[in-house]
């Protein structure tokens, strides 16, 4: 088994007259996704080759969708973790759903989010909304990335218990917490899986498209990262921990579908329908030409 490494989830804090200001590594995580990801999208846009014609839009036009994005990922993110993992609570406490500094945030919801905010932009700037999602498809893999990695930094969202030599120690309850076992626990490191299928190999196999002249074909890029992010989230619940609210003495993997052995858990089951329409819209820009000049 290896070891947490030491690593604080502050960067740095600074104190100053009783106010307490840190700078986290998952707050740096978002920052660094979205920023580069809004230069890689311009760059592209200023490439009218590997679009087979004119862009989608111009270059200089980013900076404002870039705004909007912020707004979808926070504000999906949270309203999917209140509706998607613990209504009953935010139900009881509607005060609290705001507090976003306090944990709590969603991929699926951020990513519906994203998609609300990109419809909008689409539509109010004249600019052709499929066309829009692959090129923001290309670049999703490098937030996701980053954000799987500040969850390991953050020792959360651990994996299940393994005898794998690749076993993290994490610290606090995560090593405590395993039935039958005599000292400290090691877990799968399911965020650093996230991070290797979901972010790199993801976002490797998107450039490779754009290489190859994929973005020539309408939804092909978005096809691919719905139908990739879906299948690798399937396949690292299998090692993850289910989300708390779910786990019970009778259903200690915390399936929601199915039964408490061979089941669904919420994120199997809100990564489905992304595989679907993924699938979908792949065989769509595969019968169709591509675009040309």
């Amino acid at each position: 088994m290896i070891p947490f490494p030491d690593i604080a989830p502050e960067i740095f804090t600074i104190n100053l007259a009783g106010f307490s200001l840190s700078l986290r590594w998952y707050a740096l995580a978002y920052l660094a996704g979205l920023i580069i990801g809004w230069r890689v999208i311009a760059a592209m846009m200023r490439r009218p080759a590997i679009w087979g014609g004119t862009p989608p839009t111009e270059a200089d036009r980013v900076d404002d969708l870039l705004t909007w994005v912020i707004l979808g990922v926070i504000l999906g993110g949270r309203l999917g973790f209140v509706l998607f993992y613990e209504p009953a609570y935010y139900l009881a406490n509607p005060s609290q759903i705001l507090m976003v500094w306090q944990g709590g945030m969603s991929f699926h919801g951020g990513f519906a989010g994203v998609i609300v905010a990109t419809w909008l932009w689409s539509r109010a700037q004249g600019v052709p909304v499929l066309r829009l999602a692959d090129a923001m498809a290309v670049v999703a893999p490098i937030g996701i990335l980053f954000g799987r990695l500040a969850n390991f930094i953050n020792a959360e969202l651990w994996g299940r218990p393994t005898d794998l030599p690749w076993g993290v120690v994490f610290p606090g309850e995560a090593a405590q917490a395993c039935p039958g076992v005599v000292g400290p626990c090691a877990r799968h490191p399911s965020q650093l899986y996230e991070a290797g299928l979901e972010g790199l190999a993801l976002g490797l196999i998107l450039w490779a498209v754009v290489r190859a002249g994929g973005l020539r074909r309408l939804g092909l890029a978005f096809g691919i990262f719905l139908a990739g992010y879906g299948l690798a989230r399937i396949f690292v619940e299998l090692f993850r921990v289910a989300d708390a609210q779910f786990i019970t003495p009778d259903n200690p993997l915390g399936h929601v579908l199915g039964g408490p052995v061979i089941g669904l858990t919420m994120g199997q089951v809100l990564s489905l329908p992304m595989v679907l329409i993924g699938l979908a819209l792949i065989w769509r820009a595969r019968a169709r030409p591509p675009r040309t000049a």
